[in-house]
């Protein structure tokens, strides 16, 4: 079983408008509501793929329920822990007109010590049953920058493997825990190393670093020119087949779930990374995001160049 953490998950609304106007009554032409949270974009994938996917993290309310609903379809399970406030809501405007997209983003609730500590129960007992643990995204208020180092370490502690998706002073927070695995980008590992990561060896010399601080293994994303990762293993460099995208975002997301499933299936880290390439490809030729169609992972997946370079 794949456990997927989503510490700060919301129901994603997308409207669609035709020359919005500041001040004045704006129709919308199109909505359209989904489960958020970059925790999710990896439990969709994943369950996609064929992979038991259970997903936690705190939901609250009417829209707390909404999100867990919105799961079922997918074969997810839900194991929340429930909050008396609403969850968030995150709003995302595409102006045809003007092709200008603007988004609001809501607060949510505050996390209280308590609720903390019912989390981390529900958690643990969660852990015991899964292979691969994946942590995405930001954290609640109410919630410390070393919440996820926490979380890592019990994972770690009961002998199961965990891949930390975060940024910022959560990552550089929770790496201290040495996770299985982490995705930073080029922003996120010069963050992490002070390189300034502008050519491959730089890249590779910055993610060596950080595998032997303690990360077994590093894969840096790099867009469309596909990725690096440093591992035991050795070091290897994906490229991707040129495609039509339609929707990039969450394709780092569906690119974890590729790892998560990769290593609960015990594969190699070459296998791994080909099959995640694979499904992080895929999920850019569809307009829903955390989404793929397996036909198109099938017909990426042999295209997938995985080159050894030490």
């Amino acid at each position: 079983m794949i456990l997927t953490v989503t510490l700060n998950a919301a129901i994603d609304k997308r409207y669609v408008v035709e020359g919005s106007k500041s001040g004045e009554v704006n129709r919308v032409k199109e909505c359209a509501y989904t489960p958020g949270g970059k925790g999710l974009n990896v439990s969709k994938p994943a369950a996609i793929a064929g992979a038991r996917v259970v997903a936690t993290g705190f939901v609250g309310g009417y829209a707390g329920a909404y999100i867990e609903d919105s799961l079922k379809p997918f074969g997810i399970e839900s194991a929340f822990y429930h909050m008396k406030e609403e969850s968030r809501s995150c709003i995302n405007i595409w102006d045809t007109l003007t092709k200008v997209q603007t988004e609001f983003l809501e607060p949510g609730f505050t996390v209280k010590q308590e609720d903390f500590e019912g989390f981390l129960k529900l958690f643990r007992g969660l852990v015991k049953e899964a292979s691969v643990v994946t942590m995405s995204g930001s954290a609640p208020k109410g919630l410390d920058k070393t919440v996820y180092q926490k979380l890592v370490k019990i994972v770690k502690d009961a002998g199961k493997k965990v891949i930390l998706d975060t940024s910022g002073k959560l990552l550089t927070e929770g790496i201290k825990a040495c996770p299985t695995m982490i995705k930073p980008n080029i922003d996120e590992i010069r963050m992490l190393t002070g390189s300034s990561c502008e050519e491959e060896e730089e890249i590779i010399r910055a993610a060596k670093e950080i595998h032997e601080a303690g990360v077994p293994l590093v894969a840096v994303s790099l867009g469309a020119s596909g990725s690096v990762v440093v591992s035991g293993e050795g070091i290897y460099r994906a490229a991707v087949p040129k495609i039509d995208a339609v929707n990039t975002v969450g394709c780092g997301d569906s690119m974890i779930a590729g790892f998560a499933i990769g290593m609960s299936e015990g594969l190699s880290v070459e296998e791994t990374l080909r099959k995640a390439s694979a499904i992080s490809a895929a999920a850019a030729l569809r307009e829903e995001t955390g989404f793929f169609v397996r036909e198109d992972m099938e017909k990426i997946f042999p295209q997938i160049e995985i080159t050894k370079l030490k």
